[in-house]
């Protein structure tokens, strides 16, 4: 199908989140206009940010309430849209709607937006943000030391129960849209998969969540735990770039239904060496690095140096969306922006060293 024309209309779900959010100001520097869902447009502590920016006032930037549990919430909303970039969740497991996990659940959240998209009879094209757990995660470790290269061809065992509810989710979103869309033959959908997003957040409520940025908020306030995430490394990316490979999606005019594209920098850094870097890449703040030993047995610091070992033989590639023109940001300017924009819009309180306080005047 034919790329969205320069200048046109995107609507963006998931518009108040991490990644949303720097959709929705992405797509608008390139001259788009967007239509922004969110759950609720008048909650002021996930929405003013997208009310403050430029595009807004002109009317260029649009918000809409769209509950994706809803059927026919965007009917309205896609109807004239030339694309279409799906980055909202489903709800959260353990809901008694469903979530990560519950088969039917999913295939219901994206039956609504696949059914809206049918009927706007505009979209040429949807750009689904996916996860490169779809792409890497294994119920059998093992198969990380079978098949070492982790690129976007690489499928884990999606049809083993055991595997991640949210990985299996993630795989069964893909396929639902690529499969919708060569049913329909009039628009196509093109799968991102980021990494681990690192990078400034806008709003004081994505610095709850991530688990990146939440991740980096507690070592901020004193709190790291090397454990977390099994010893697995962050596979990096700066959101802003994420975004980046999003839009290029949406105007290739090579892309193809189906395809998949892992926005990653290729960087892999262990959770400790971030809260490490934190003092390094920001001197002048003072950080009080936090104590990060452990009370492992011998079989606990054998299982983490086995862990690490299988992740440190995989190969992560990225050479497709190089192949689209996209330079990745060096990893310690994300860290940075992202431990300034905690502080500044998040309003964390960093544990600093004696003598040192934070700038407020």
């Amino acid at each position: 199908m034919a790329p969205i024309p320069k200048g046109g209309t995107v609507a963006v779900t998931g518009a108040s989140g991490f990644i949303g959010g720097w959709l929705v100001r992405k797509l608008l520097g390139r001259g788009y206009r967007v239509r922004a869902c969110v759950r609720d447009v008048d909650d002021g502590t996930k929405t003013d940010f997208l009310k403050a920016m430029p595009g807004y006032i002109s009317g260029r930037l649009t918000l809409h309430a769209a509950d994706l549990n809803s059927a026919g919430c965007f009917d309205d909303i896609f109807k004239g849209c030339h694309g279409v970039a799906h980055v909202s969740h489903i709800d959260a497991a353990g809901s008694e709607r469903g979530g990560y996990g519950d088969d039917d659940y999913v295939k219901m959240v994206n039956d609504h937006i696949i059914r809206s998209v049918n009927l706007s009879k505009s979209v040429t094209r949807v750009v689904v943000t996916s996860s490169i757990a779809a792409v890497v995660s294994e119920s059998n470790f093992d198969e990380m030391v079978n098949r070492p290269v982790i690129y976007e061809d690489r499928y884990p065992d999606s049809d083993n129960p055991r595997l991640a509810g949210y990985s299996r989710s993630k795989q069964q979103t893909e396929r639902f849209f690529s499969d919708a869309a060569e049913a329909s033959g009039s628009w196509d959908s093109i799968t991102c998969c980021p990494a681990d997003n690192v990078g400034p957040i806008q709003s004081a409520h994505q610095g709850d969540r991530g688990p990146w940025q939440g991740l980096m908020k507690k070592m901020l306030q004193g709190e790291c735990n090397p454990a977390v995430h099994g010893y697995r490394p962050w596979h990096t990316v700066d959101v802003r770039d994420t975004c980046t490979v999003q839009i290029a999606i949406l105007e290739s005019v090579m892309v193809k239904n189906g395809e998949r594209f892992i926005a990653c920098n290729t960087n892999k850094i262990d959770v400790e060496e971030v809260c490490v870097r934190i003092d390094r890449l920001l001197p002048e703040l003072g950080f009080a690095t936090p104590d990060m030993t452990e009370d492992l047995d011998e079989g606990g610091t054998a299982r983490r140096a086995e862990r690490r070992a299988v992740y440190a033989g995989t190969d992560l590639r990225n050479d497709r969306t190089r192949a689209l023109g996209i330079i990745y940001r060096d990893l310690n300017d994300s860290l940075r922006d992202m431990a300034e924009s905690l502080i500044s819009v998040g309003e964390v309180n960093p544990v600093l060293r004696p003598g040192y306080s934070l700038n407020k005047e």
